[in-house]
């Protein structure tokens, strides 16, 4: 089934791992055998292939370069400047995909039509481009807001203020506090050129304050319940019921520590914690009950963000393996047309919509 993605980091994996996303998983892990510099290595489960063979056809794509303060310990560059390049630099990547035939930038409405209409006839799709829509996770790369027009001239179309800790527009995960005058000028400049809001990571104070300054369109790329887990990262049933109310989708996410409570990153074994794809579809669950519908919930995996088989669903291997979720969906209940829903239609819907 043709599926969207809504939030994957490939640039940061293509750039900060060095890994060549064109080339199998399989080719991707053989080469980091023995690597030791990042917990994931050789346990990669997204590539260009792979996606492809999972029918995964669009994805909301990332940029990420955090601004961190003297004492702010986060991994990050130590200037907006430096932070703004190195988003520059993912951009690049992208660009190359898309010279290589490999990628095609998604970011109006007949781009979007044209390319879904490509994914969604029969033919084979071993050499189809994957569409991207791109985003960018934390607003810190961007100098001052005038930046902002020129990010939306090279394709930006979605944008989440904060990241993880404190920022410079507004703070994120495992931080609290509102936003500051800047926050809000961003704000309502996204607005005004029709930039997607991501709610993903605001922290609290500035999840609410954004919702209540900005008239746009909102979701949240990737994002569980906290009902389920209970961490300051999740959406609390009052969130989720304020994202319904403005329209939004929320991805659901296959970090393992934001999937079943308790993970400890580093020691927590997906078998031993239970964490499969089935909990994947508790936290769908739990988003359509309080929806009353499966109206506002899609894919929004986060696989290979900065994590791979060690803290990802055990009965994933690589990401073509979303392709079991409509089966578990199925014996859940939800029809046909719900399934299609969430596995592309919500995201598809939303972003007619905002496109229009």
């Amino acid at each position: 089934m043709f599926t969207i993605d809504a939030h994957l980091d490939l640039s940061m994996n293509a750039l900060e791992w060095n890994r060549d996303l064109t080339q199998p998983v399989a080719a991707i892990n053989a080469r980091e055998v023995g690597l030791t510099d990042k917990p994931d290595r050789a346990k990669a489960v997204v590539a260009l292939p792979e996606l492809r063979k999972g029918k995964i056809g669009l994805v909301v794509a990332t940029q990420l370069g955090r601004y961190v303060a003297p004492n702010n310990h986060l991994p990050g560059w130590h200037s907006p400047q430096q932070a703004w390049a190195q988003t520059q630099g993912q951009l690049a990547w992208y660009k190359a995909m898309e010279d290589a035939g490999e990628m095609v930038q998604i970011n109006d409405f007949a781009s979007l039509e044209s390319h879904v209409s490509l994914w969604q006839n029969d033919n084979d799709s071993t050499n189809k481009p994957i569409g991207y829509i791109l985003s960018l996770e934390g607003a810190d790369s961007i100098v001052d807001v005038s930046y902002l027009q020129a990010a939306y001239n090279y394709g930006l179309r979605a944008l989440g203020p904060a990241h993880y800790g404190p920022g410079r527009y507004a703070n994120g995960t495992d931080a609290t506090g509102v936003m500051g005058d800047n926050g809000l000028q961003l704000l309502k400049e996204m607005e005004r050129l029709n930039i997607i809001l991501d709610a993903t990571h605001l922290c609290d104070d500035a999840f609410w304050q954004a919702l209540d300054n900005f008239g746009g369109y909102v979701w949240a790329s990737h994002n569980n319940c906290r009902a389920l887990v209970n961490h300051n990262r999740q959406y609390s049933d009052e969130m989720i019921r304020a994202l319904i109310n403005r329209g939004a989708v929320i991805g659901a996410a296959l970090d393992a520590w934001m999937m079943v409570p308790g993970w400890v990153r580093g020691q927590s074994d997906p078998k031993q914690m239970n964490c499969n794809l089935e909990v994947m579809a508790d936290h769908i669950d739990h988003i359509c009950q309080i929806a009353g519908n499966a109206l506002h919930v899609g894919m929004g995996t986060d696989l290979d963000g900065a994590f791979g088989r060690e803290q990802c669903p055990y009965d994933l291997e690589t990401i073509a393996d979303l392709q079991k979720v409509p089966g578990i969906l199925l014996k859940r209940g939800y029809s046909q047309t719900d399934i299609e829903n969430m596995m592309y239609g919500n995201w598809l819907r939303f972003l007619r919509n905002a496109w229009k």
